[in-house]
């Protein structure tokens, strides 16, 4: 008959097993100063390979986009100028990044959400009605205007809306190099292919003709 382990010593074995676990669970501190992207390279875990460091400059750590107002001029009203790794190749690997939104009176930046990134933001001009919902389905909402922040927890949806008479902008930083943005309306009513309209009339308890009617208004 063979005789099991003492159970202080069964806790111990299942720890070293699971140890490799934790240690991979958490991202690696840099071993390098940086890592500047090679943009032409192929996506890699995580990031893209390092630019070789011969071929690195000044500009690889400076970005002027952010200093550019956005086109507003669309069905929501409202714009994002991205300063991610793939507009901003110095951000590889250090885990941070920045978005400009301009907002149109009565603008909308759509409920969406970040996968990778929690987000924080700060209003720069006008008025913000900003809003993320919890995974309990509670709804957390509060007007700010300038110099008032938000934080949003990674992966909720979440939304801006422009309550002022005038445009607005606002800054947000997220702490990934590629946050990613899934936006509800057109996730659900643009994807190709289409998800199928017995899903979303089921879901949403309506009828074709009303799916219909949404998707025609993203088909473009």
């Amino acid at each position: 008959m063979i005789s099991m382990p003492p159970f202080h010593l069964l806790c111990t074995l299942i720890g070293l097993l699971l140890l490799p676990l934790h240690i991979n669970s958490a991202d690696p501190d840099l071993l390098q100063d940086f890592c500047v992207a090679d943009l032409k390279a192929p996506l890699s875990v995580n990031g893209f390979p390092c630019k070789p460091e011969a071929k690195v400059t000044s500009d690889d750590f400076f970005f002027d986009g952010l200093s550019k107002e956005g086109n507003t001029t669309n069905i929501f009203g409202w714009s994002v100028t991205a300063a991610n790794v793939l507009a901003f190749p110095g951000l590889n690997s250090l885990g941070i990044s920045m978005n400009r939104v301009d907002f149109a009176p009565g603008g909308l930046n759509p409920p969406h959400s970040h996968p990778r990134a929690t987000e924080t933001g700060v209003v720069i001009e006008g008025k913000l009605l900003v809003g993320f919902v919890t995974t309990s389905n509670v709804f957390h909402s509060k007007v700010l205007t300038v110099g008032q922040m938000f934080v949003v927890p990674k992966g909720l949806v979440h939304f801006q809306l422009n309550v002022g008479e005038r445009k607005a902008l606002l800054f947000t930083a997220f702490n990934s190099h590629l946050p990613g943005s899934a936006v509800v309306p057109t996730t659900l009513f643009a994807s190709r292919p289409s998800i199928p309209d017995d899903v979303l009339t089921k879901a949403f308890q309506v009828g074709n003709d009303v799916i219909d009617n949404i998707k025609s208004k993203f088909s473009s």
